[in-house]
């Protein structure tokens, strides 16, 4: 399936507050998913809710991936956890 063709359905069910959002990269990046918007840019018309969608989406990746990460900062060693598992004497 393309990137077009999934739009699609995409489009009709989340209207103006769809978001974008690109996995897999060391940053976070989202973007409202109607694109540019030229056809009708300047003309006082276009919704700001998918822009607005898009940047607290984009919050919401860097807060769980900061609390991913302090999760993550120190796991035990494989001898720490094979020590805790031993009966004590």
């Amino acid at each position: 399936m393309y990137h077009d063709q999934g739009l699609i359905p995409f489009k009709l069910l989340a209207l103006d507050s769809g978001v974008n959002y690109t996995a897999g990269l060391p940053i976070v990046r989202t973007s409202p998913d109607h694109g540019t918007a030229y056809d009708i840019a300047g003309e006082n018309v276009a919704s700001p809710v998918s822009m607005r969608q898009a940047v607290y989406l984009g919050i919401d990746i860097y807060r769980n991936r900061q609390k991913w990460e302090a999760m993550n900062a120190n796991p035990l060693s494989v001898s720490a956890q094979e020590n805790s598992r031993l009966p004590k004497s």
